[in-house]
C-alpha cells in the first residue's frame, strides 16, 4: 500500500510525463535568464556615463560631432575647448603672406597691425626739404616701415599692413599689421600696432632708428571697418580670411538692442530658466549653454541669455563660488552676436514688460526636459520658456539634448570663441618671446603628492630629472615657457643653467592696473575692477604653452605615470 501511494504521489515522473516536465524546466530557466539580463542592462543603462570627447584632441572631437552616442556630460576641471580649437587652418589664406619682394614699390590703401625691438633700418633717399616733421603718409615712409618690419620679425608672416599715422611726435609713426607665427598651429590671425622712430640724415634720407614694444603704436589702432580695404595685402587672401578669429582688433561687446516695438513683437524667443547648472565648472556651463543655443537655432528663435556667470570655486582665490562674473570676460560675445541671434535677458524682460500685453504676445511654458525640441517646432507663441526644477541631474540644461534629440540638435561649437581680450594677452606674451620659444607643461601639485595614484610624478618632474629629460628634446640656450601649477617657480631655478625660462607671473603687466585689459574690463563691469581669476590664468597659461614651437607634455613626455592615475592610460587613450 505504502509503495503504491509513494508511486502515485510521484506520478509526475512517469515516463509519459518526462517530455512535458523537461520543456517546463527549460522554459523556466530561459525566463529567469531573460529577467536577469534585463535587470543587468537596466542597471548599466542607468549608471553608464561615456567619456566626453569635448576634452579630447580635435580629431576625436570631429568624430564626436557626427556620432550618435549618448549625450551625458562627464565633468572635467580642465580649460574648456572652444570653436577655434576645432577649426582647421585655412592654408589658402595662410599661404598668401607678404614677402619682402612684394613691397619693393610703395603701395597705398587703408587700415592696419607687429612686434619689436628697434635697430637701424633701410635708408630711402629724399629729394625734398629735410625740415619739418616726418610725413608718415609718404609712400616711401610706408615702404620703409613695411620692409623693416618684415626684416625685423623673422618668426612671423605678415598678411596686411595698415597705412602709417603720426605717432607721439614729429619723428615717430605708428603702423598696424595683421600677422601669424610661421609655425602657428591655431586657425587665427593676430593684430599688432607699433611705434616706429624715424631718423633723418643730413642728406635727407630716412631710416628706422627703433621699433616699440607690442601695441605701442596706439594711434594706428582703429575700429575694424568691413567696408575698408587693407593698406597693403595680397588680394587672394581676403575672402579666405574673413571668417577667422583676429586677435588684437578692438573688441565691441556692447549688448544687442531691439530696434523697435514692431521688431520685438515679430520676433520668436527661447528662454531657459532656473536649473542646477549654476556655479558648476566652466565645461559644464558651456556644455549646457550650447545645448540651449543649439535648440534656439533648430527652432529658428532668438536665445534669451543670462550674461552673468557664477564662477566655480576651483577657479577663485576665495575658494568659494563667486557670482557676478560676466560671459564677456571669458568668451567672444561680439562673434556670438554676429554669427547667431541672442539677446540679453535684462533687455528682453524690459521690452517684454512694455509690449507683451499691448501686442498680445504669448508664452509657452515647458517644465519637462523630456519634451523634445521636435515637439516644439510648431509652437506659434512669441516665447518658449523651458523651466527647470531643483532636482539634480534632471534639472541640467544639457538633458534637453540627450536621447533622440542628440541626432537632431547639433551644438554650435563654431559660435563660441575665447575672449579676444584674454587671447590678446597670449599674443602679447608670445610677442615678448618673439614667437620663438619652446614650451613645457609641468603638472605637480596634488598629483605629485599622491604617490598611490602617481608613484613617479614627483621624481620625474624634479629639476634634475627635467634637465636629463629635456636634454634630448630641447636645445640648450633656447627660450622655454613653463606652464605649471607649481606655486613656487623658484623650484625650477636649476633649469636656468641651460635654458632661458619664463613663467606666467613674469607678465603681470598685461593684466595689472595699468594694462589695457584692466581698463577695458573695468569699463565693461560698470567701473568695478575685475580680478584676473584662476580660470583666466589657466586659460592664458595653456594658450601660451600651445604656441610654443616644441610642446613637451607632462604625461606624454616627462613621466610614464597615467594622467588620471594608475592603470588608466589605456582608458584615457581610447
Amino acid at each position: 500500500m505504502m509503495g503504491r501511494n509513494g508511486l502515485s504521489r510521484a506520478g509526475g515522473f512517469r515516463p509519459e510525463n518526462l517530455g512535458q516536465n523537461a520543456l517546463a524546466l527549460i522554459g523556466n530557466v530561459c525566463f529567469t535568464f531573460f529577467v536577469l539580463m534585463v535587470l543587468i542592462f537596466t542597471i548599466i543603462a542607468a549608471t553608464y556615463e561615456p567619456e566626453d570627447p569635448l576634452f579630447h584632441p580635435s580629431t576625436k572631437m570631429s568624430n564626436f560631432l557626427t556620432s550618435q552616442s549618448n549625450a551625458t556630460f562627464k565633468p572635467d576641471s580642465s580649460v574648456v575647448k572652444t570653436g577655434e580649437d576645432f577649426m582647421l587652418p585655412n592654408q589658402t589664406a595662410f599661404n598668401t603672406f607678404i614677402n619682402i619682394s612684394d613691397v619693393v614699390l610703395p603701395t597705398i590703401v587703408e587700415e592696419g597691425v607687429g612686434n619689436g625691438n628697434g635697430g637701424d633700418g633701410e635708408v630711402e633717399e629724399k629729394t625734398e626739404s629735410c625740415d619739418g616733421p616726418v610725413d608718415c603718409r609718404d609712400p616711401e615712409v610706408f615702404h620703409l616701415l613695411m620692409k623693416k618690419a618684415i626684416e625685423q620679425f623673422k618668426d612671423i608672416h605678415f598678411y596686411r599692413f595698415g597705412k602709417p599715422v603720426r605717432g607721439s611726435n614729429d619723428t615717430t609713426c605708428d603702423m598696424a599689421w595683421r600677422f601669424r607665427p610661421k609655425e602657428g598651429k591655431s586657425a587665427s590671425f593676430y593684430k599688432d600696432y607699433r611705434r616706429f622712430t624715424i631718423a633723418r640724415s643730413e642728406n635727407c634720407t630716412y631710416s628706422v632708428a627703433g621699433i616699440g614694444d607690442y601695441h605701442t603704436g596706439v594711434n594706428a589702432r582703429k575700429r575694424k571697418n568691413k567696408l575698408k580695404k587693407a593698406g597693403f595685402e595680397k588680394k587672394s587672401a581676403k575672402e579666405d580670411s574673413t571668417l577667422l578669429p583676429v586677435v588684437g582688433e578692438t573688441v565691441n561687446d556692447a549688448l544687442p538692442v531691439v530696434e523697435s516695438e514692431r521688431a520685438f513683437s515679430q520676433g520668436k524667443y527661447l528662454i531657459y530658466n532656473g536649473g542646477g547648472d549654476r556655479c558648476k565648472n566652466m565645461n559644464h556651463y558651456l556644455w549646457s549653454f550650447l545645448c540651449a543655443l543649439g535648440e534656439a537655432q533648430y527652432l529658428n528663435r532668438t536665445l534669451v541669455m543670462d550674461l552673468t556667470i557664477c564662477l566655480n570655486s576651483i577657479y577663485t582665490s576665495s575658494n568659494q563660488d563667486e557670482e557676478g562674473k560676466d560671459f564677456r570676460f571669458y568668451f567672444d560675445f561680439e562673434h556670438l552676436t554676429e554669427a547667431s541671434s541672442v539677446i540679453d535677458q535684462g533687455q528682453f524682460w524690459e521690452d517684454w514688460g512694455k509690449w507683451h500685453k499691448k501686442d498680445r504676445l504669448g508664452l509657452h511654458l515647458v517644465e519637462d526636459h523630456k519634451v523634445t525640441p521636435m515637439k516644439l517646432a510648431e509652437v506659434s507663441d512669441s516665447v518658449i520658456m523651458r523651466k527647470f526644477g531643483s532636482v539634480e541631474p534632471d534639472n541640467y540644461w544639457y538633458r534637453v539634448c540627450e536621447g533622440e534629440t542628440e541626432s537632431v540638435i547639433q551644438r554650435p561649437w563654431h559660435l563660441i570663441w575665447k575672449s579676444r581680450r584674454l587671447m590678446d594677452i597670449v599674443s602679447a606674451i608670445s610677442s615678448k618671446l618673439n614667437w620663438d620659444y619652446d614650451s613645457v607643461h609641468i603638472e605637480r601639485g596634488e598629483k605629485a603628492r599622491n604617490k598611490n595614484l602617481w608613484p613617479n610624478l614627483d621624481a620625474d618632474t624634479s629639476p634634475d630629472a627635467l634637465l636629463s629629460t629635456l636634454a634630448d628634446k630641447i636645445e640648450e640656450g633656447r627660450q622655454v615657457y613653463i606652464a605649471t601649477n607649481e606655486p613656487e617657480t623658484s623650484f625650477f631655478d636649476p633649469l636656468k643653467d641651460k635654458y632661458s625660462t619664463h613663467f606666467l607671473d613674469e607678465y603681470q603687466g598685461f593684466w595689472d592696473e595699468k594694462s589695457e585689459w584692466y581698463s577695458e574690463t573695468t569699463k565693461l563691469n560698470r567701473g568695478i575692477p575685475v580680478e584676473f581669476d584662476g580660470y583666466m590664468r589657466v586659460s592664458v597659461d595653456t594658450e601660451v604653452f600651445l604656441r610654443g614651437k616644441k610642446q613637451i607634455e607632462t604625461f606624454n613626455d616627462l613621466t610614464n605615470d597615467c594622467k588620471d592615475g594608475v592603470n588608466t592610460c589605456n582608458a584615457a587613450a581610447s
